[in-house]
């Protein structure tokens, strides 16, 4: 049992995540350190997948606030010689434009991602709503942490996907 407010990422720790549809990680130092998702230092993070079985709350605790979202994939990105993570990825999914707008301007307004570039990405996507395109916005820093909207998009399929990567600053 955890006594931590914070998940683990060891095989029970990511269980627990699967299970209660919840993952708190503590990027509050600006990093995701292995040793304390008790991970060992030479291990490649997991990716965990609930796409089957719902979406996970995911709240990474920040320096200056946090971020968070719904979603069935979350991927820690590392090397075997890192101690800490350089990458906590995960998708953001949308069932309309409309839907997927307010998503990229949410992502503005909370974590300070360029707001010029979004609405013009946005405006294109009006004009051309069957439009297929990816298209990485301009980062937000607002949190502490790097965060930044990929943008995967295709007017003719029914969910479209934001790609969400959380890094270190430095």
């Amino acid at each position: 049992m955890s006594t931590s407010e914070f998940s683990t990422l060891d095989a029970a720790g990511v269980d627990r995540i699967r299970d209660s549809k919840t993952a708190r990680l503590d990027m509050s130092s600006g990093k995701l350190e292995k040793a304390a998702v008790r991970v060992t230092e030479d291990s490649y993070g997991p990716e965990i997948n609930t796409k089957d079985s719902g979406k996970i709350k995911l709240t990474i605790v920040a320096p200056s606030g946090e971020i968070s979202g719904e979603t069935d994939r979350i991927r820690l990105n590392t090397t075997n010689k890192r101690p800490d993570f350089s990458e906590v990825t995960y998708f953001l999914t949308a069932g309309s434009p409309d839907e997927y707008f307010e998503l990229i301007r949410d992502g503005v307004a909370r974590y300070g991602i360029d707001a010029d570039s979004a609405e013009r990405w946005i405006a294109g996507a009006q004009r051309d709503p069957e439009r297929k395109t990816d298209f990485s916005i301009t980062s937000g820093t607002s949190t502490g942490l790097d965060v930044n909207y990929d943008l995967r998009y295709d007017g003719g399929k029914d969910t479209q996907v934001i790609i969400v990567h959380v890094r270190p600053t430095d």
